[in-house]
């Protein structure tokens, strides 16, 4: 029941950083990419700052989630990060929502409960795993995250964001594989901690999700990037969870509800994402919506 709370809390703090930073990065222009001079900006408003140190609180959240329960569990209930998300914006822009996207975030909700209810995830271990099996699944998903990332700088606007999208899901799903392997290690002591590749793994993964989801953000509108952002991350997790740290899921007949909870999730998810919360009207782009800035680690 705490993991719980704990992955539902970290969602809360990433929605509220995605929206503190949206605010303070909303007339930023749409296809920009991110640059030197345009961090500088953002670092001078202070509402960007508080939705950074809100992103960091999630992270912490997440970790301590992770250091208690199946990666599985964690990464699907931060799915309900979009559903915050919107609820918060709603709030911060003084904007209603229409009945269809409460039905909608009700769908949702209704999906993550269906989908960890099939799969019923049993804990796995990230201190069993052999250096052969780290290293092939590192290399299968960078290799995965370079080919979304090369795809998408050959296209322009919405499909640009489209890939950048999914990759900046799947890295924070790698992210939080490696916040995994961290919190086991704490089982050797603290001093395990820097004993830990991982630990260094994360100081240059970190930076990397900031700089690719920033420029997915940019690339074009979110209800493009967002359902790549949203659903690559939990997959990513669940191919971790259960092929590399063991993480045993109910097959049979569960697999009915595992793909129904799914699809529910990935419609609830598409709906939302076209969301009249998601965008603004930027005066970089004469009065057409674009979408505004965003950020969050896993």
């Amino acid at each position: 029941m705490l993991t719980v709370l704990l992955a539902v809390l970290a969602a809360a703090a990433n929605a509220a950083g995605s929206v503190l930073q949206r605010a303070g990065a909303r007339h930023q222009p749409e296809g920009s990419r991110l640059s030197v001079s345009m961090l500088w900006h953002l670092v001078a408003q202070p509402v960007w700052i508080c939705g950074v140190l809100a992103m960091l609180g999630g992270l912490v959240l997440q970790a301590a989630a992770l250091a208690m329960g199946p990666i599985v569990v964690i990464q699907t209930i931060l799915m309900s990060e979009l559903a915050f998300v919107l609820v918060l914006s709603s709030l911060v822009f003084r904007t209603r929502m229409p009945a269809r996207e409460w039905v909608a975030l009700a769908g949702l909700g209704a999906g993550v409960a269906l989908l960890l209810y099939s799969l019923a995830p049993a804990d796995g271990s990230a201190l069993g795993v052999r250096a052969a099996t780290w290293l092939l699944g590192c290399a299968a998903t960078l290799a995965a995250v370079a080919t979304m990332v090369v795809l998408g700088w050959r296209r322009e606007h919405a499909s640009r964001a489209a890939f950048l999208g999914i990759a900046a899901g799947m890295w924070f799903g790698f992210t939080a594989v490696l916040v995994a392997g961290i919190t086991a290690s704490f089982k050797h002591g603290f001093s395990g901690v820097f004993m830990a590749w991982q630990t260094y793994a994360m100081m240059v993964a970190g930076p990397t999700g900031f700089f690719l989801l920033q420029n997915a953000l940019r690339a074009g509108p979110l209800v493009a990037s967002q359902p790549g952002l949203t659903l690559a991350n939990p997959l990513l997790a669940l191919g971790w969870g259960v092929a590399v740290f063991d993480e045993q899921v109910r097959g049979g007949v569960w697999i009915i509800g595992e793909i129904a909870g799914a699809a529910i999730v990935a419609g609830c998810t598409l709906q939302l994402a076209r969301s009249h919360l998601l965008i603004d009207e930027s005066p970089h782009r004469g009065g057409e919506l674009s979408h505004p800035g965003r950020e969050q680690f896993g």
